[in-house]
């Protein structure tokens, strides 16, 4: 029986997906999909929302994503609980303690549905590995390793393998600091590829 799997996050995840006779974007979702084409039989479903926080996520997880009964869940989160801080600063803001209030209360609903997790660390805000947002989502990335402890479930080190790429002098990953590029997008696929799928097939 085909497998489904589900990504779901911010405007990295959905990459006009609505715009797309597939649903699937121009982002990593499309070049995970364009990966495995040929090699397994599996159904993926784009459920990004540009803008989305967390908060977001919580408001819509039965609808979009529990419904839809998935295999796995893939999830990327967390760029825009912290850059929100910076670009709107009189909103309502997602705390660290918040954040890892709601990640767990939906990893423990994907969970209960009898599907398999996949949580990405958020990626960088602006190509500076010092950056004011890179410091500050920090705690929220740590946050995405402990609930992956948790649950014991599958870590794809996004963060880790962007900031290793700035360390290598890589200037293209981002159009403004956040939203991928080709690069950027081709990182994001080739990190989840090599960390996920011999442990889902």
């Amino acid at each position: 029986m085909k497998q489904k799997w589900l990504f779901v996050g911010d405007s990295i995840t959905d990459s006009g997906r609505n715009q797309d006779s597939e649903g699937l974007g121009n982002g990593y979702v499309r070049m995970i999909r364009d990966g495995m084409i040929n090699k397994y039989d599996v159904e993926i479903i784009n459920k990004g929302v540009s803008g989305d926080r967390i908060t977001d996520l919580e408001d819509r997880w039965n609808q979009d994503v529990l419904a839809l009964q998935p295999d796995v869940v893939s999830i990327s989160i967390g760029i825009n609980d912290v850059w929100r801080q910076l670009d709107h600063p009189e909103m309502d803001q997602v705390t660290p303690e918040d954040f890892k209030i709601i990640y767990d209360e939906l990893v423990e609903k994907v969970n209960s549905l009898g599907a398999k997790c996949i949580l990405m660390e958020p990626t960088i805000i602006e190509e500076r590995i010092d950056s004011i947002g890179n410091q500050k989502l920090l705690p929220y990335v740590k946050i995405v390793r402990q609930l992956a402890d948790k649950y014991d479930t599958v870590l794809v080190p996004t963060h880790t393998a962007f900031l290793e790429a700035l360390q290598k002098g890589k200037k293209t990953l981002t159009t403004d600091g956040v939203h991928m590029t080709e690069v950027g997008n081709q990182l994001m696929a080739k990190i989840w590829l090599d960390t996920c799928v011999d442990r889902l097939l």
